[in-house]
C-alpha cells in the first residue's frame, strides 16, 4: 500500500499560536516562517547527532522526538521527550554550540525547523541579546523537565554540557550509531 503524502500545515499560523512567537506582529512572522522548514521524519529516524552545528531550532508539530546520549559505558540516557507544541535547540542555536544530544523520532513526526538565519536577522547584530535569550532557553528547558528529580538532574547535566562544548571537536568521541558524546567522558553523576 502507498505512503499516504504528510499533512500540509499552514506554518505562519502555527508559529503564530507558540507562546516563542505570540507577541510577534505579522510582518515578523512572516519572514519567520519564510525562514522556517517542514521535516517528516519516520519512527526511528535520526534528526540530529552530537556535535552537529546547530542552524537552528525544531517545534514539534505531530509525533515525538526523543533527546539522549550514549554514556561513555554505552548506556542511553534520556534527556526529554519533546511533544507537539514543544522545541528544542533553541539555546544552542544562541549559543552557537554544537549539538550535546541526539535527537530522535519516536512515532512518525512533524517539525519544523526555524532557521538560525531567519532569527538571527530578526535580532540583529546584537550579541548581548543572543546571550540573554540562550540564557533563558536554557532556563525555560530547565524548568519544564524540572518536574522530578531525576528529570532535573538530566536536565542540569545537560545544560553544563551545552556550556562546556564549545566547539565539535569537544564531541571528540561522537558516533553516528550511538550517538555518544565525548562531552560526556568526565565522573558526572546522571543516572
Amino acid at each position: 500500500m502507498p505512503r499516504r503524502p504528510p499533512p500540509q500545515i499552514k506554518t505562519r499560523a502555527f508559529l503564530a499560536n507558540l507562546p516563542i512567537f505570540s507577541e510577534m506582529g505579522a510582518t515578523e512572522l512572516d519572514r519567520i516562517a519564510a525562514g522556517t522548514v517542514p521535516l517528516y521524519f519516520d519512527k526511528g529516524q535520526s534528526i540530529v547527532q552530537c556535535g552537529d552545528p546547530c542552524t537552528g531550532f525544531h517545534l514539534v508539530v505531530y509525533g515525538q522526538v526523543k533527546l539522549a546520549f550514549t554514556s561513555p559505558q554505552g548506556v542511553e540516557k534520556v534527556v526529554e521527550i519533546i511533544r507537539p507544541g514543544q522545541s528544542f535547540g533553541e539555546a544552542l542555536m544562541f549559543l552557537d554550540k554544537p549539538y550535546v544530544v541526539f535527537a530522535q523520532a519516536l512515532a512518525d513526526s512533524m517539525l519544523l525547523h526555524v532557521t538560525k538565519q531567519a532569527v538571527f536577522e530578526e535580532l540583529g547584530p546584537n550579541p548581548f541579546a543572543r546571550r540573554m535569550i540562550a540564557g533563558l532557553a536554557r532556563r525555560l528547558h530547565g524548568l519544564e523537565t524540572g518536574c522530578s528529580s531525576a528529570s532535573s538532574a538530566r536536565a542540569a547535566l545537560a545544560s553544563r554540557t551545552a556550556r562546556s562544548c564549545s566547539s565539535p571537536s569537544s564531541c571528540r568521541s561522537r558516533s553516528p550509531r550511538s550517538g555518544s558524546c565525548g562531552a560526556f567522558h568526565r565522573d558526572d553523576d546522571i543516572s
